[in-house]
């Protein structure tokens, strides 16, 4: 799965205050506001059918993985890198946007996080691809299910934000949870935390690029990053004879290429659907790809659920609607004391 920032507010169409607070003809208040509330409610409406495809592509990716064998890990994510980069170019090329690639190298606070989100990015595949392809998709949706949690961590520990009591609930029934699923595992459940940490972190490098970087640039400069050692990697797999990219058939060299357009467009769904809503439908949206892998896992791939792993991923449930109840709260919140300052001005 890739990321893209998600920004603080929904990004409005230029003038579209204007246009639902103009009057209209007669001097009625509200009178000419319909063109301005029909371009909003064509925004949000694109915005949510970009962010369910970005989600559900993204949630229905085990199934892409599964029918790539003999192809392991490595040698998926290495094609996935390469073949991205492939993409990527021709669409800068297609958008004319080299100018707009050339300055992201350029400026220190763009390259130097992306770096650094690219090796997060990385490990994050690489963790994810491993555990769909070893049987183990039901703990790589649990990953997802646990990251908001995680953010919520790093916003604590690295951006020294104070929570609220609701968030703390959820952050302290996110740890009961870890602690009955590693009593289930027999371990602790490392690839789903391995996935929530190298994501969230993926996230908060991507957030101090912001709107400096597009999603476009942001996909290419971390390809870029990463290509020569994924390039090197698949030469090596071909020269010990451990690649099956040329020795499966033409059908699966075609499904290996296509990783590239299968990385990137749900990336690109993803960013024109964030830039379109608010951070809160965005964070409601995220719940869809990890609810689809788990059901994959389940009817696809027939994993086995314990009962302690039922009550395990329960308690992980129960932490997030606790988190999401927080999130509507806050929001309608900060709405009424928006409305209110309105009215007062």
């Amino acid at each position: 799965m890739g990321y893209v920032p998600i920004p603080t507010g929904p990004a409005s169409p230029p003038n579209a205050t204007a246009a639902v607070t103009k009057p209209g003809p007669a001097g009625t208040p509200g009178a000419g506001n319909v063109p301005g509330l029909k371009a909003v409610d064509k925004e949000t409406t694109a915005g949510v059918l970009f962010g369910v495809g970005a989600y559900g592509l993204w949630g229905l990716l085990p199934l892409y993985f599964f029918v790539l064998a003999p192809a392991g890990a490595v040698e998926i994510v290495a094609n996935r890198v390469v073949w991205s980069l492939l993409f990527c170019t021709l669409l800068i090329t297609v958008t004319r946007s080299w100018r707009v690639l050339g300055a992201a190298f350029r400026n220190r606070s763009v390259i130097g996080p992306l770096a650094i989100a690219a090796g997060l990015i990385a490990v994050n595949w690489l963790t994810y691809t491993y555990g769909v392809t070893t049987g183990q998709a039901v703990e790589t949706s649990l990953g997802y299910f646990i990251n908001p949690l995680v953010s919520v961590l790093l916003g604590v520990f690295v951006l020294k934000e104070k929570l609220r009591p609701l968030q703390w609930a959820a952050v302290g029934i996110g740890f009961v949870a870890v602690g009955v699923l590693s009593f289930s595992y027999g371990k602790l459940p490392w690839i789903a935390l391995t996935l929530a940490f190298s994501f969230g972190l993926y996230g908060f490098f991507k957030k101090r690029v912001g709107p400096r970087a597009d999603a476009l640039t942001s996909l290419t400069v971390e390809t870029v990053v990463l290509a020569p050692i994924a390039g090197t990697t698949m030469i090596v797999l071909a020269l010990t004879g451990a690649a099956s990219l040329t020795t499966n058939g033409a059908g699966h060299f075609w499904l290996l290429l296509a990783s590239g357009i299968i990385t990137a467009i749900p990336l690109l769904f993803f960013g024109a659907s964030a830039r379109r809503l608010p951070m809160m439908t965005i964070g409601l949206l995220q719940y869809f790809a990890p609810v689809l892998q788990f059901i994959v896992a389940l009817t696809v791939f027939k994993e086995a659920m314990t009962t302690e792993r039922w009550i395990g991923f329960g308690v992980v449930w129960l932490a997030l609607v606790v988190l999401t109840a927080d999130m509507l709260y806050t929001a309608r919140k900060n709405s009424a004391t928006r409305k209110l300052a309105r009215a007062a001005a």
